[in-house]
């Protein structure tokens, strides 16, 4: 059902003298547009009559122009419309999006160069989303951006809950702090990476999340990041001040455009209930519906692999220790010795197939099963890979046909190494390839320095090449999970072909060394804020040197937070991520994510506080059960939540998975009690949360 309907009223829009205001559709937001007296737009903010964003400027400073898009307008042209529509994701956490908004256009003239720059801004109950419009016009046509100058002044001295401003990684720990803090906290916050390169010692990452003094929650972030560099934010921390900063390119240029083009849209979410933050489809909704006619080859999947026993040091991704350099083509791996610890071995991938098909898993993932990675890392090389080469212990023809003998489907990895040029010579042929045996997804990886060298991660070009991949992708019915790519903004809206994106400190840095046990509490009000995040959850040996006796890395958290991950870190695609052995340990509760869902008709929070606890209920898709997941910070919590969500009169077997009472994160991480109860939608439960822990419940109606 799709609704529009044209509004010049009051209520949506006042004129002043060159001030508009725009109200969302339940009247709690308010944002009002006007120039300063020499003509440089502006905004600000508020809600329920608050003040949260104080009049901010608007504009671009251009390369090499003598006039730049900051001052000097006048209002042309005022347009307004109210827009109300229902559509259905291809997967999501609920089965119906309600997009509502009010929106206001404002057609700006440049008078002294007789350039012209709409400002859109769209208002919804949830928050603000604006954006820059360039129309085609004589007088503009391609220009250089040296910055985008949009403010957002903040009203205080916020909490915020950060991660460094960064061309290349957003792979760090968050930290917790008030804004006049973050440059005296920051060279702490920068913890090493395979690329990295800050900008500013008060420069932090979108999506932001603030908390107020007077209890109002705030998110700072962006959507449809579509051929634009990325947007980090840069604090002036006297008065309190984020101002955009671009991701600059090879040159230095943070954008080439030409008109008529846009920016992607800059967002405000703003609530008293951090939990309407986590609920908020306000990024999804202000990027185009699907532009994919046929999904009906798109599936949410849950799947095991080998990849855990390369990250922990157990296994490698390398055939053979034997070489010190490869060229492909000119590497003769016949000649070479076996090392004993490759893990892509046709034997050992037979046997992960076992037991995804013995447990109901839908797919096997496998690195390390293509020549090359033996030095493909730290060279900046750019012919890495081909990534149809197969290692002489990796049989693809006969795992393609053991797979689908079990039912299993397989999913590919393509390591980049950062070299973009090499991935698009042969993507064409890597995904024919994938297709021929059996190959339904891809997780792609740009690990390290980009090449061409001088690029960056999340410059335009290279979001760009993001982008072009996963187009390519749906061209051969193949779904994509890439990792050390940009950020998501609701790209996964146009096209639900990008399944998952890393883009985050994921589990993989609980063997580097651990990632905070608040971590998780506060990833859903940041990095999912823009989509899902294949965060591999399902860790149930907390000791990595178990595994790898050189690696004395401890996974902070208790296994029922790690039960509970497949809830609250949201996404289409999980991966239990353990080795078989230790689930076979704990069977008991591998039950838990066996019976969990990856798609849902309905979603609700429950309960909410960024960094220190999370908990959500979802309903499976086309049935009547339930499951619960409950994160929990560093202090020990009692949880108390009502199931007034379950259908009335109907009965339900509810499986509880929760932290023992001398359970921990660190001292007793794998002390958990499984227990069973009937309820009904009149039930309340009350569980308690170790520190670094959580709970997990499924709910099955009993018929």
């Amino acid at each position: 059902m799709k609704k529009i309907i044209v509004l010049l009223f009051l209520s949506v829009v006042s004129f002043a003298v060159n001030a508009q205001e725009l109200k969302s559709p339940n009247g709690k937001q308010v944002m009002t547009f006007s120039l300063l007296k020499d003509g440089t737009p502006t905004y600000q903010l508020s809600y329920n009559g608050k003040e949260v964003v104080k009049p901010s400027k608007l504009g671009f400073e251009l390369k090499n122009d003598k006039q730049s898009l900051l001052d000097g307008f006048v209002i042309e042209k005022i347009e307004t419309n109210t827009f109300n529509e229902t559509w259905k994701p291809v997967w999501g956490e609920v089965k119906e999006i309600v997009n509502h908004y009010n929106e206001l256009a404002v057609t700006l003239l440049q008078k002294v160069t007789n350039r012209k720059m709409v400002v859109r801004f769209r208002l919804y109950n949830e928050g603000l989303g604006f954006r820059y419009e360039f129309p085609e016009q004589k007088d503009l046509v391609y220009f250089v951006i040296k910055e985008e100058r949009t403010q957002f002044a903040m009203t205080g001295d916020h909490t915020a809950f950060w991660i460094p401003g960064d061309y290349d990684t957003q792979e760090y720990d968050y930290t917790e702090s008030k804004l006049s803090e973050i440059r005296s906290l920051f060279k702490n916050a920068v913890t090493s990476n395979a690329s990295q390169e800050q900008f500013s010692e008060t420069g932090v990452q979108t999506a932001l999340m603030m908390k107020t003094a007077d209890g109002l929650y705030i998110n700072l972030h962006e959507a449809a990041l579509i051929d634009y560099s990325l947007m980090s934010l840069n604090l002036d921390d006297k008065k309190f001040v984020f101002q955009s900063w671009l991701t600059p390119d090879s040159k230095g240029n943070k954008g080439n455009l030409q008109a008529p083009c846009h920016s992607p849209w800059r967002t405000v979410m703003v609530s008293n209930d951090a939990r309407e933050i986590l609920a908020s489809k306000l990024t999804l909704n202000l990027n185009d519906p699907c532009k994919i006619e046929d999904t009906s080859w798109i599936k949410p999947v849950k799947y095991v692999g080998v990849w855990w026993e390369m990250i922990t040091g157990k296994s490698s991704w390398a055939y053979t220790d034997d070489l010190p350099s490869v060229q492909l083509g000119v590497t003769d791996y016949s000649k070479t010795k076996p090392n004993g610890k490759h893990g892509a071995t046709t034997k050992h991938v037979k046997e992960l197939i076992d037991f995804a098909a013995l447990h109901g898993f839908d797919a096997v993932l496998v690195e390390g099963w293509n020549e090359g990675w033996e030095d493909w890392f730290g060279h900046e090389k750019d012919y890495v890979f081909d990534f149809v080469t197969p290692y002489p212990d990796f049989d693809v023809k006969g795992i393609h046909q053991y797979a689908a003998s079990k039912g299993i489907k397989m999913i590919m990895h393509h390591e980049t190494s950062g070299s973009v040029r090499n991935y698009e010579r042969h993507m064409d042929t890597a995904y024919r390839f994938m297709k021929d045996n059996g190959y339904d997804a891809v997780k792609s990886g740009y690990v390290g320095n980009i090449l061409p060298i001088g690029e960056h991660h999340y410059s335009q070009w290279i979001n760009n090449h993001y982008l072009y991949a996963v187009k390519k992708a749906a061209d051969y019915k193949i779904m994509v999970n890439a990792h050390e790519a940009v950020r998501p903004t609701g790209i996964c809206r146009t096209y639900p072909n990008l399944i998952g994106n890393e883009s985050a400190r994921g589990t993989e840095f609980q063997a580097f060394g651990g990632s905070k046990p608040n971590h998780v509490t506060i990833l859903p009000f940041t990095r999912l804020i823009g989509g899902p995040m294949d965060y591999t959850p399902g860790i149930f040996e907390m000791d990595i040197d178990k595994l790898n006796p050189d690696n004395h890395s401890h996974v902070n958290s208790t296994l029922a937070n790690q039960l509970a991950l497949y809830v609250t870190m949201y996404s289409p695609l999980q991966m239990a991520a353990d080795l078989p052995e230790n689930y076979n340990r704990f069977l008991d509760a591998f039950q838990f994510i066996k019976d969990v869902a990856v798609d849902w008709d309905d979603s609700k929070y429950l309960e909410a506080e960024p960094g220190k606890y999370i908990t959500v209920a979802r309903k499976a898709k086309g049935t009547q059960n339930w499951f619960i997941g409950n994160v929990n910070g560093i202090t020990k919590r009692t949880s108390k939540i009502k199931l007034d969500f379950l259908e009335k009169g109907k009965k339900y077997k509810a499986t509880i998975y929760a932290d023992a009472k001398d359970a921990h994160y660190k001292t007793n991480p794998q002390a958990y009690i499984i227990s069973e109860k009937t309820v009904s939608n009149k039930s309340e439960l009350t569980l308690t949360s170790a520190p670094g822990g959580g709970y997990a419940i499924s709910i099955i109606e009993v018929k």
